[in-house]
Parts: C-alpha cells; sequence; structure tokens
C-alpha cells in the first residue's frame, strides 16, 4: 500500500469482506468435519460438548495456585512435587502414566557479580525485591538472575553498547569506528533471540556480554509497572538460556537420550555452550553502566526509553564481570500418560505441555499446563462413560524446557524410532493468557483441523466463537498504522475467507524437536494478546498473583484453550481419515517459492545499489563531516541463483494434489467406506507425511535440524526460516550452498508428492 487512496479503497474492500464473512459469507468451519462421514461428525461434536462440561475454570485456577506455590525451577523440589502432582492426576483420571527420569547437563550460578569500576563506581544489585500484594515473591529458593550455557568467566573491560546485538547493528558499528574485540558488549532484550546477543558479541571478539531489558521494550514506556500494573517493574530480570543452537538438547548427548549410562561428551567438545560469560540485568542496575558511557551518540534506532542520551561507549565505562557456575547435572521429570486406542493404537495423538518455570512460572508454562490437565480429565471422565479413543492420546508435561527444551528432547530422541512409526501429531501449548486465539504455527496441512476446531468453541468476552474473534482481530491489526508486512498479508488472507492465517514452526518450545529433528506433523496453538504479561516474562513476578490481575482473570481463556486444544485431539484421535488436508502444503510451498524469488530479486537490487553508491563516493559524501561514518564494506555481486528445481518440483506437486484432492473426495462422499487394512494403510501413509520433509544430512553445519521445510534461523533463534537450506544460504550470501540446497529441497518435495501419489492410488482402489 503506497498512496492514501489506494488504500482507502483497500479498506472499503477488506471491511465489505470482512462483513460478509462476519454474517456467515465463506466460512470453511462449517464445512463437513474434515476426515468424517456427516453421521459420524455428529456424534463427535455431541461428544464434545459432553467433554465442555467437566472443563471448570474455578478448578484450573485451584491447580494453577497449587503449581505456583513454590520456586519451580528445574532441579527444585518444587518442581519434582509438581510433577508428582501431575502424574497423581493422569492416574486419578484413568490414565496409564509413570515418570521417565534423564540427567542433563544444566550449569548452575555459584558466583555472579557486576561492577562498575570506571569512570565512577557501582556494584549491580542483580536481586529481583518483594512487592507488595504478590506473597510469593517474598519466598526463598529462587533461582537467582542468570542465564544457563554461557561460559565461566573474571573479566575487566571497557563497556560497547551493541543495541539489540543483532547481525546489522554491528554492521553500524563497523561503520561508527567502534569495535567490541576485547570489550565486554551489553545488548537489550528484543528483536531477536537472546542466545543470539552474546553468540555474535563472542564472533567479534567481545570478553563478555550484558543483556539488559529496556523499559522501551517491556517496562514503563509499555504501561504501568508491577504492582500497579503488569509490566516490568525497574528491577525485574529476564532469565533464559543461551545455548548456542547447532543443534538442541543436553548439550551432552546431541542427537541421543541422556539415559543412564548414555555416552556423553566432553565438556569441552559440547557446541551448545558458548565461550564468554553472560549475565542478565534490570533497568535498574543498567542505568549507571549506559548513562556514564561515552563515545558517538547511538542512532536513533537505537535509544531506549531510560532518561539520558544514548551513547555506544569505547569508554569511559569499564565494568568488571564475574561469573561462577556448578557444572553438574540435572534430573528430568517428564510425566508421560495414555489412554490406549481401540482401533490404531499404533497410532499416536500427542499433547504437550512443560511444567518447569524460571521461577514461579504462572504464564510461562503453568497455565498452558493445566490447560492441559483440564483436557485430561475431561477425557478421562469420557472415557469412564464408556468413551475410546481410535487411536492412542499420549500426553506429556515436559520438565527442564526453560534451559533448551530438555525434557521434549530427550525423551523423543531416546523414543525416536518408536516416535516415527507411531506419532501422527503433536499438539503443543507454552505461554497462555486472556485475548485471541493464536495459532503460533503449525504443519500446513492442520491448520484446516485448528480452524474448524476454532470455530465451534465461543469466546468468554464476546460470545462469538474465538475463530471469528481472531478474524477480526487480524483485520483490525492488518489495517492499523504501521503495521508489519506479515500482519497485512494475513488481513488480506482472511478478508479472501479460508481458513484462519497461521504461521510455521520454528523453535523455542517442546514442539522443535517434533518439527525439526522427527519431522512429526505439529502444532502450537494458545490464547493472548490482551494480557500484561509479557513485562515479567522469565522473572520472580511470574506469578500466581500476577496472572489473576494481569494474565487471565477467572481462567476463562485457559478454559478456552482446553476446549479447544480437546476438540484437535479427540478430532484427530477419532476421525476414520485423519483429519489432515494435504492439498494445503501444495498451496503453502507455492507461498514460500514465492517469497524465495522476490529475496533474490531484493538481494540482487540492493547489491547493485550498493555498488553504485560505493563508487560514485555517496556514503562518504552525505556523512555528516563532524560524526564521520565510513561506508559499508562492499557486498559480493549476486551470481545465478538457480531455484528452478524447486520451481518444478512445486509444479509436479501441484498436480498430483489435483488427482488427490478428486480421490478423497470421492472416498469422502461415501463416508470413507473401504476394506479395514486398506483404511489402516491410508492412515498410515497420512501420518507420515510430514516425515518425508526431512534428510538424513540435515541443514548445513546444523545436521540436527532434519527438517528442509521449516527451521529455527540460524540468526533468528526461535523465529522459523521456510525452505531454510536455501533461505538462510541467499541471506549469508552463500551462493554455491544455495543453489546445492534448491536441489536438495527439490528432493524431499519430490519425496512428499510420490507419498501422496501412493495415496492416490491406494485411495482410488476399488471396494
Amino acid at each position: 500500500m503506497t498512496k492514501t487512496i489506494v488504500l482507502g479503497l483497500a479498506c472499503v474492500s477488506l471491511i465489505g469482506s470482512a462483513a460478509m464473512t462476519m454474517a456467515g459469507g465463506v466460512q470453511p468451519a462449517d464445512a463437513q468435519m474434515f476426515g468424517y462421514a456427516t453421521a459420524a461428525a455428529a456424534q463427535e461434536r455431541a461428544l464434545e460438548q459432553r467433554f465442555d462440561t467437566h472443563v471448570d475454570p474455578a478448578e484450573l485456577g485451584g491447580w494453577l495456585q497449587e503449581l505456583t506455590s513454590g520456586p519451580n525451577q528445574y532441579g527444585s523440589p518444587h518442581d519434582k512435587a509438581n510433577a508428582e502432582f501431575i502424574l497423581s492426576k493422569f492416574r486419578q483420571w484413568g490414565w496409564d502414566a509413570h515418570i521417565e527420569k534423564f540427567s542433563v547437563l544444566i550449569p548452575t550460578p555459584k558466583k555472579l557479580s557486576l561492577e562498575m569500576v570506571a569512570p565512577t563506581t557501582y556494584t549491580a544489585k542483580l536481586h529481583e525485591p518483594p512487592v507488595p500484594g504478590d506473597p510469593t515473591s517474598k519466598l526463598d529458593g529462587v533461582l537467582p538472575p542468570y542465564t544457563v550455557y554461557g561460559a565461566d568467566g573474571d573479566v575487566t573491560a571497557e563497556l560497547v553498547y551493541v543495541n539489540y546485538g543483532m547481525p546489522e547493528d554491528y554492521d553500524e558499528l563497523a561503520r561508527l569506528g567502534i569495535s567490541v574485540k576485547g570489550k565486554i558488549a551489553i545488548a537489550r532484550y528484543g528483536h531477536g533471540w537472546r542466545g543470539l546477543k552474546p553468540l555474535l558479541a563472542e564472533r567479534h571478539g567481545a570478553l563478555g556480554c550484558i543483556i539488559y531489558s529496556d523499559p522501551r521494550d517491556d517496562g514503563y514506556y509499555r504501561g504501568d509497572t508491577y504492582p500497579k500494573g503488569g509490566w516490568r517493574p525497574e528491577q525485574g530480570v529476564q532469565r533464559g538460556s543461551v545455548q548456542n543452537q547447532a543443534y538442541q538438547g543436553d548439550p551432552l548427548t546431541p542427537g541421543w537420550g541422556s539415559t543412564p549410562g548414555a555416552r556423553r561428551l566432553p565438556l569441552k567438545d559440547a557446541k551448545g555452550i558458548l565461550g564468554i560469560p553472560v549475565l542478565p540485568i534490570s533497568y535498574a542496575d543498567a542505568t549507571p553502566l549506559l548513562q556514564a558511557l561515552g563515545g558517538p551518540m547511538a542512532p536513533e534506532g537505537w535509544r531506549g526509553a531510560l532518561p539520558f542520551a544514548y551513547h555506544v561507549g569505547g569508554g569511559p565505562t569499564k565494568v568488571h564481570l564475574v561469573v561462577e557456575q556448578n557444572w553438574d547435572q540435572q534430573p528430568v521429570y517428564d510425566v508421560i500418560a495414555k489412554l490406549k486406542g481401540s482401533t490404531w493404537p499404533d497410532q499416536w495423538v500427542m499433547r504437550g505441555v512443560h511444567h518447569d518455570g524460571w521461577v514461579f512460572g504462572a504464564y510461562d508454562p503453568l497455565a498452558g499446563t493445566v490447560a492441559m490437565l483440564g483436557e485430561a480429565k475431561a477425557m478421562g471422565a469420557l472415557y469412564k462413560q464408556g468413551w475410546r479413543p481410535k487411536r492412542t492420546l499420549v500426553y506429556a508435561s515436559w520438565d527442564a524446557e526453560e534451559p533448551g527444551t530438555l525434557g521434549s528432547i530427550e525423551w523423543a530422541e531416546t523414543h525416536a524410532k518408536e516416535l516415527k512409526q507411531k506419532a501422527v501429531l503433536y499438539v503443543n501449548c507454552d505461554t497462555l493468557a486472556r485475548g485471541f486465539l493464536r495459532g503460533e504455527g503449525a504443519s500446513p496441512s492442520v491448520v484446516h483441523l485448528i480452524t474448524q476446531a476454532a470455530a465451534d468453541v465461543t469466546d468468554p468476552e464476546t460470545g462469538v466463537s474465538v475463530l471469528e474473534r481472531a478474524r477480526a482481530h487480524m483485520l483490525v491489526t492488518g489495517l492499523a498504522k504501521g503495521a508489519s508486512p506479515e500482519a497485512r498479508e494475513n488481513a488480506e488472507r482472511v478478508r479472501k475467507g479460508g481458513d484462519l492465517p497461521v504461521g510455521a514452526l520454528g523453535s523455542g518450545s517442546d514442539y522443535g524437536v517434533f518439527v525439526d529433528h522427527l519431522g512429526i506433523t505439529a502444532m502450537d496453538v494458545r490464547f493472548g494478546g490482551e494480557d500484561e504479561d509479557g513485562g515479567i516474562y522469565h522473572s520472580r513476578y511470574d506469578s500466581f498473583a500476577h496472572y489473576v490481575r494481569f494474565g487471565d482473570p477467572g481462567f476463562k481463556y485457559v478454559a478456552a484453550e482446553a476446549k479447544v486444544v480437546g476438540r484437535i485431539i479427540m478430532r484427530t484421535a477419532d476421525a476414520k481419515v485423519l483429519p489432515y488436508r494435504l492439498g494445503d502444503f501444495s498451496i503453502t510451498l507455492n507461498r514460500y517459492l514465492g517469497q524465495l524469488h522476490k529475496l533474490v530479486d531484493a538481494t540482487t537490487k540492493a547489491t547493485q545499489q550498493q555498488h553504485q553508491l560505493l563508487d560514485m563516493g555517496a556514503y562518504k559524501l552525505a556523512a555528516d563531516p563532524t560524526s564521520p561514518l565510513a561506508p559499508p564494506a562492499r557486498l559480493s555481486d549476486v551470481p545465478r541463483i538457480d531455484l528452478s528445481p524447486l520451481d518444478q518440483a512445486a509444479q509436479h506437486l501441484e498436480k498430483s494434489v489435483q488427482a488427490y484432492d478428486a480421490a478423497y473426495a470421492k472416498r469422502a462422499a461415501n463416508g470413507f467406506d473401504m476394506p479395514a487394512a486398506q483404511l489402516t494403510k491410508v492412515n498410515e501413509l497420512l501420518g507420515s507425511m510430514a516425515q518425508t520433509l526431512t534428510d538424513p544430512h540435515g541443514l548445513p553445519g546444523r545436521e540436527w535440524y532434519k527438517n528442509l521445510l521449516y527451521a529455527p534461523g540460524a540468526l533468528t533463534g526461535y523465529s522459523v526460516k521456510t525452505v531454510p537450506g536455501v533461505r538462510e544460504a541467499i541471506e549469508a550470501r552463500q551462493w554455491a550452498v544455495a543453489n546445492q540446497y534448491a536441489g536438495v529441497t527439490a528432493g524431499v518435495i519430490d519425496n512428499y508428492r510420490i507419498r501422496l501419489e501412493q495415496l492416490t492410488k491406494l485411495l482410488d482402489q476399488p471396494q
């Protein structure tokens, strides 16, 4: 959208279409329940209504209060007690449940200190004090503010402010003539995963890294701070993992489970551990350090909300940083519960939420945990009343997610062979609060399943379906001034009707091992957006007292989560044919490839423009002579990037999809009536479709990541990169790798097509 008149026309079109949609126009969720005959769909919806009667918001709130009553970090007594509490509930409700234990390397703090030694002195408090009205904030046994998987170190050096500490920030520092080599970097949280900040600082020669929360991002700039409001108070600190994500899980057992007697790497060979010390601090502790910095003024976009001029440093601020840790093994307590399937017991529908928090963890993750418990109780009640899921339900309460999704990864690596044979879906939740349904990410084939389930659950605040409210939110957000390209695209997709726009899965929660490593169909579904929980993320103040005021008062959205996910789980478990719309992958793939072509064009154009500006001396002429700014380093030329293998694979897939859709529609019309053996084979092929997108060699330099269509970005952390082998190579200007992985990725797309054609042939078989 470039001009006001164009925007105006777009608004009319968008709003008009939205009104039609909200009034009952194109709403695919109203169509026949996918994977079901008409009579079976009616029975399933009746079952779901019975399910809803067993979900009690007050009961969910009581469980949350119990689970958050003590410090709940990995290895703590309360973390183990919570695992045992969850285990007892599953068993009480009739599930076959047990605790599976692992032992993983998680360093814990022994000595942490930070002092400014020049031009004046200051000793950081590194402490979160109690706040009025929050009884748990006074408790002992709280894990102090620190980051896990940074190195030990005792360093003294000048401080350099690096903004968010992302690659483009170091480019800007280079132009300012500022280096972090031999110095300590201080970065603010945001605009990229925390672990990238010290990793990039280390790569640029820094001796240590400090990360602070700027009030512009999650403090008083956003709203009233806790306890008056929900945002981060001045001494609140975000803890977190800074593990180098060359691979995930226990740093000493990459790719295999950390079971008793398992082979473990020497500590020196563990790639997941950084080489410099890292320490998170509050904006109260950051203030005197940043205020004393000299050097050039920070660029405008680097300036936070602290009440002084931001400088990048290079003097005179000098700090002394000490991080000393216990490098011990920590216990992991995963709770695994099952309800055995009646028809296809060897097909698993999986559900997971972690139970460990950085401190109390009300918002992250225990609200999601009690939603899962609500589902389990309701399903247990239905089971006792005679309901039997056709497929086996496997519910997991993971431990040690916060230091690096360790509980889920170690369990999945241990059971990898069985999971590849049996797991057909994994549904995740993590943070959860009041607001809008947010399908954070999903395999394309299950987005329709999410949409249909959301259409049948009422939003507790507005009385419309949670689907309708989510669509309205996307429309309004996409029209807002300054909306991101993604928000504008989502609004346009909503305007056209169809399924709820849901992004691809990256990393940062327990779905990662299922998608990235094993290639299992997965989704992450949660509510949020009207809460103020982001300001106390990973701090002492993520408490029950905070949650009942600023997270989800009345626990209505926790209950709504249980109802939406409960429907997804039961519909998948009971479907005669797994409710996956495979043709949606082809549509989504074409969108990804369109983005790749635009990336190549934009990279080529930007490179040419930079070369022109350098050749004519424009950067030098445009720079302020009194504030020297060097020209950027000359970019390498862009050769021909051959995306034709991908384009051809996508075209062949599209043709195969048409044949599959026709065969599927024909079978759906007769209620999927086919011999038992044929039906079983159809479901086996459907359940393993996503595995065809994996390659045993993985991504370049990241062999643990086997999925060639989805992966967390090497320089984004949690955020997904689609077609990552090609996309990231282009972004990194590794032209040969980009061309290589265009071919390799085309190969896995062809594997998907071949599996699809097998399905089509099977569906076309006469009865």
